[in-house]
């Protein structure tokens, strides 16, 4: 065979070349195997580290411009990094680990979650006041992840596939927690009115959680959760800033 030949697989999104030199053992080490129903600890604290340092550097140090000047190259950066992830696998060779580590099965041909998640991220930062943007992003950073991790250990009163009664609770009170510390401190609204719009977000989040969109839900939960803060703090004249 020529020297550049090259062999095609088929996954998800498509064929894909990859190089005949690439070893048989390395390309068993660089696929994922992970699923869903994983439990995946290292992928969820990156998940759950990104989205709290963002939402952090955010509330602490930045403004609103240069956190959208700031992010907007990290998402540009991570779109990079993830094509030559799955169009140049002999580059993941040198990083054997990674594949396994923070991908799932389903991902190991196409765009990762991680593309979803920095444009959710960055169009939340672009929308939203400050005070609902946080929300939002600390949102998908903790409640996501925490419901995973509950649901997938100790969830055994299934509500729909892949949901539990556990899993639903937990993401309901980490958005609660997250709703009434973000309003809190961003606010000078009266108790009554942070307690009500907080339990109206965390509320409306969970129940959206059940639904069975075929979107990703890094990109959907913190626009849903965005659209909700705002609208919540309205009707509970709560001013934004």
């Amino acid at each position: 065979m020529a020297p550049h030949a090259s062999c095609v697989a088929r996954g998800r999104g498509g064929r894909h070349h990859l190089p005949m030199g690439l070893p048989d053992q390395i390309s068993a080490a660089l696929a994922p195997t992970a699923s869903r129903r994983d439990l995946q600890l290292g992928r969820r604290l990156f998940h759950l580290a990104n989205g709290v340092a963002i939402a952090s550097a955010y509330a602490l140090l930045f403004t609103h411009q240069q956190l959208v000047h700031v992010f907007g190259t990290i998402a540009c950066l991570v779109y990079i990094a993830d094509r030559i992830r799955i169009h140049y696998p002999e580059a993941a060779a040198r990083v054997p680990w990674l594949n396994r580590l923070f991908f799932r099965a389903e991902e190991e041909f196409k765009e990762s979650a991680m593309i979803p998640y920095a444009i959710a991220i960055l169009l939340t930062i672009l929308t939203f006041p400050k005070p609902a943007a946080l929300i939002a992003i600390y949102t998908l950073a903790i409640a996501d992840p925490l419901a995973a991790v509950v649901g997938i250990r100790w969830g055994h009163r299934e509500i729909i596939p892949d949901r539990s009664v556990e899993g639903m609770i937990a993401f309901f009170t980490a958005t609660l927690a997250v709703a009434l510390a973000v309003l809190g401190l961003a606010t000078t609204a009266p108790y009554t009115a942070l307690a009500g719009a907080s339990i109206l977000i965390a509320v409306v989040a969970a129940l959206f959680e059940l639904l069975p969109v075929r979107i990703d839900d890094n990109l959907t939960i913190p626009l849903l959760v965005g659209f909700t803060s705002w609208i919540a703090c309205a009707l509970f004249d709560i001013t934004l800033g």
